[in-house]
């Protein structure tokens, strides 16, 4: 699979964090452990919030859906967050 950009948008609960930048990855395995850390650095990063709402909503360049991952389905190297 050639590298491609992706960008991980984090929605829930009325709220938004769009990414603007985007990341160039190569495989739906790196295109999935991304998403778990964008989760994470927000989740971390932010105040106590209700993050049973949330996903992380991964589009291609095109604006097409590639992967949407729940808050709640995050791991940390293979073990729920």
């Amino acid at each position: 699979m050639p590298r491609r950009l992706y960008r991980f948008h984090c929605l829930g609960g009325g709220e938004a964090v769009f990414d603007l930048q985007g990341r160039w990855l190569s495989s739906i395995r790196e295109i999935r452990q991304h998403a778990d850390r964008v989760a994470l650095d927000l989740m971390t990063g932010a105040g106590c919030q209700d993050w049973t709402v949330w996903l992380v909503d991964v589009r291609d360049a095109a604006g097409r859906p590639v992967l949407f991952r729940a808050f709640t389905a995050v791991t940390v190297d293979g073990t729920r967050a």
